[in-house]
């Protein structure tokens, strides 16, 4: 009898320690990839990164090729295929056209934050989609074009005016620092059009802030509204670089994007 009661209670403590491990595989945080956008690097989550991983979510800041967006969305669908369990995938500027195109097909995607980012629709562009509402003052300026040996071209912000343009709200040492790092895209890259948004079937959530001056307010609320966005937070006095700006307010909408709930 002893020994039935004591195979009893270790197979009730095995059973506890397998509910245990099932109840915690069950709410295990989704990884968050992270996806910067054109003039900019991986660095510029360094802000939303520590908060993310202080509250227990596995990060990866992919790097974005800047290249083309069907090329780009490849790289990084490569990096969420590798990635077991669940993802939010977030991109910046440039890098919402590249998350919308890479989490087709990819079931492990359970939500899209879109961060000052563009949400295109097929046959939609990133140069047509900021030239859609008034107010972009980028073009003016970018520096000379820098001829590639594959016959493309490159572009890149003005060192001295991508303080105002890019990163108005930031201290003036910072943002001449990010000028200096800046990660150049390719003028195709801009133009080429997108496949079926993502967000179609993917619930996505935008934050954006309303001093914008490479993608217009009025284009990103357009964008959030037609993706019947899950949640949409609007910074006040917010540069093009929110992310790095507002890093808690960033990092407070991509966690309840990871919850799949609204703000």
């Amino acid at each position: 009898m002893k020994k039935l009661i004591t195979g009893i209670a270790a197979a009730a403590t095995l059973g506890a320690c397998l509910t245990t491990v099932a109840g915690a595989e069950t709410v295990a945080k989704p990884t968050i990839v992270l996806v910067h956008g054109a003039f900019a690097d991986a660095s510029s989550w360094n802000g939303v990164i520590r908060i993310l991983e202080k509250d227990g979510y596995p990060v990866v800041a992919a790097a974005n090729p800047l290249r083309g967006v069907k090329s780009d969305a490849a790289a990084v669908a490569d990096v969420v295929a590798s990635i077991p369990g669940s993802v939010v995938l977030v991109g910046h500027s440039y890098g919402g056209s590249v998350i919308s195109e890479a989490a087709n097909g990819r079931a492990n995607v359970r939500s899209l934050v879109f961060v000052a980012a563009f949400a295109p629709d097929a046959g939609e562009t990133a140069a047509g989609l900021s030239g859609k509402f008034p107010g972009s003052t980028l073009a003016p300026t970018l520096a000379p074009a820098v001829a590639l040996s594959d016959g493309g071209t490159d572009l890149y912000i003005q060192q001295e005016r991508f303080p105002d343009q890019f990163a108005a709200d930031l201290p003036v040492a910072e943002a001449k620092l990010m000028a200096a790092t800046q990660r150049p895209i390719t003028q195709a890259a801009l133009g080429e059009a997108s496949g079926e948004g993502a967000w179609h079937h993917v619930p996505s959530w935008f934050v954006y802030g309303d001093q914008d001056r490479n993608i217009p307010p009025q284009a990103l609320a357009f964008m959030a509204e037609r993706a019947h966005s899950h949640g949409t937070v609007v910074v006040k006095g917010g540069s093009h670089v929110v992310m790095v700006s507002h890093p808690a307010t960033v990092a407070a909408l991509i966690e309840k994007a990871a919850a799949g709930t609204a703000p």
